[in-house]
């Protein structure tokens, strides 16, 4: 009896736990048996093993059927990485014209990273009424605006955030946080690829370096890492390392291939949840299939010349994106489903974040885009693909309406309202959609949000938003998350 009252103190248990605690965590425990029933009943631990389980590598990229009767089967983005000027491109403010030179009155008072708004600058690029339409596009795209019927202009777009990195994850991911999927990833996921010798999802980034977060931008965030895109050079060889070694047969690389796939697999048994070993033993066999076909893409040497000349191969200015446009339209034919191309490099000049000067960074910028972007339309056209292709161009937000200061000529940020543009599959176009207000600061009518947009191209590509879902952390993840979000049907065709 002494050992015992030494032991244990008069209010505790033998279990050295208070009757109270005992009580309370064996109530806790018998209510976690009905939880656990319940969601066993709503299929959630089915889910987690699911989710937590890779499949073959090999099923990962098989083409899916889409949820309905898809407008597009592939997408291209042409990403402006910096932030295109609305009121210089696509959203003419006669308004500042008026006003220009004086302070701006309205409800900004702060812009990107505390700088002061300054003054309202006029567009020193004339706007003109193109096609039948009469969609008004500025003079840094004479080439572009020959499709102005072609092109459906969303001018009340808006994000959340006002720097470079987030901006584009927000762009690319829907989300402003590093790790999750981007959208050429769910769609990806959710639509297969309809090439096995090529990747689903390709990028080609700009010589100059960038976009600012690199890979994050075309992560396969928290799914399988197959999905994620694949960056390719748009010429010489598309991949670093794809060229078979000197001296070595195709039946020795075969062999070896064998072998490593054999001894992957083993280790991959014992790791049945590692997504980045799965999308690794596929990648071998990708590589070995991509040998021949990657290199016969950005064989550029097989178009006429007349067709090289009309992306503007031979000009320094447009050479670069010319090749990634046509390089573009040779994917498309191959079945390539979600192509990005990345026009400005790493950072401000270089890019089309025009703080400094905006209308010699505009002048660069859209003469290198506009002449490629143009044949790409025109390719489309010829070849048969503008109907099952998407084209989304724009940045990951715009720019203000205001200058830097009286005599700089450079614009800052505006995420809270810009534009964009889509054409091709689906669309409807020669037209305007939303508006900003009268000096291009704030969208006002018919507003765009990020996610909006996204839900409108995985719609246009027969996929409801709503139901694309990938089960991660106990919650069914979606790309347009789960605030309501909609289908911008005014784009539809």
């Amino acid at each position: 009896m002494r050992f015992l009252q030494s032991r244990f103190s008069p209010n505790l248990t033998p279990c050295g736990r208070t009757r109270r605690e005992f009580l309370w965590e064996v109530g806790g425990g018998f209510a976690g048996l009905a939880l656990v029933d319940l969601l066993t009943r709503d299929g959630f631990f089915s889910k987690v093993q699911a989710a937590e389980t890779s499949p073959k590598s090999d099923y990962l990229l098989a083409s899916k059927p889409p949820h309905f009767a898809a407008r597009a089967k592939h997408v291209v983005f042409l990403f402006m990485n910096g932030g295109p000027s609305q009121v210089d491109t696509f959203d003419p403010k006669p308004e500042l014209a008026k006003f220009d030179g004086t302070a701006y009155k309205g409800k900004a008072v702060v812009g990107s990273n505390g700088r002061p708004v300054g003054h309202l600058m006029k567009s020193p690029f004339e706007f003109q009424k193109y096609g039948q339409s009469g969609l008004e596009i500025s003079s840094l795209y004479p080439h572009l605006s020959k499709y102005a019927d072609d092109l459906c202009v969303i001018r009340s777009m808006h994000a959340d955030t006002a720097a470079h990195a987030s901006g584009c994850l927000q762009m690319n991911t829907g989300s402003v946080l590093i790790g999750k999927p981007c959208l050429g990833t769910w769609l990806s996921y959710g639509l297969g690829s309809e090439n096995e010798n090529l990747p689903a999802f390709v990028v080609m980034t700009d010589p100059r370096g960038g976009p600012i977060g690199s890979a994050s931008n075309w992560t396969a965030g928290y799914m399988p890492a197959a999905y994620q895109g694949t960056l390719f050079r748009s010429g010489g060889t598309p991949l670093l390392d794809l060229a078979t070694p000197e001296g070595t047969t195709d039946q020795t690389q075969r062999r070896t291939l064998d072998l490593i796939k054999t001894l992957n697999e083993e280790h991959q048994r014992e790791r049945p949840g590692n997504s980045e070993l799965a999308a690794r033993i596929m990648s071998y066999e990708l590589a070995y299939r991509m040998q021949t076909t990657a290199a016969d893409v950005v064989d550029l040497e097989q178009e006429t010349p007349q067709t090289r000349d009309m992306y503007g191969l031979g000009n320094k200015l447009t050479a670069d994106f010319g090749r990634k446009c046509l390089t573009t339209r040779r994917l498309l034919e191959r079945g390539v489903r979600f192509v990005q191309l990345y026009s400005g490099g790493g950072h401000i000049e270089d890019t089309w974040d025009g703080h400094n000067n905006c209308i010699t960074n505009h002048q660069l910028h859209a003469g290198e885009t506009d002449q490629p972007i143009a044949a790409l339309i025109a390719d489309l056209k010829r070849t048969g693909l503008w109907k099952d292709t998407l084209l989304v161009w724009g940045g990951e937000f715009g720019r203000t309406p205001t200058s830097e200061g009286l005599g700089k000529p450079g614009r800052d940020h505006n995420w809270q309202g810009f534009t964009m543009w889509l054409a091709g599959g689906g669309i409807k176009g020669g037209q305007a959609i939303g508006a900003t207000d009268e000096v291009g600061f704030n969208a006002v009518e018919d507003r765009c949000h990020v996610s909006d947009l996204h839900a409108t191209i995985l719609h246009l590509m027969g996929l409801d938003h709503e139901r694309l879902s990938y089960f991660y952390q106990g919650l069914d993840q979606r790309l347009t998350g789960v605030e309501h979000h909609k289908v911008f049907k005014q784009v539809l065709n």
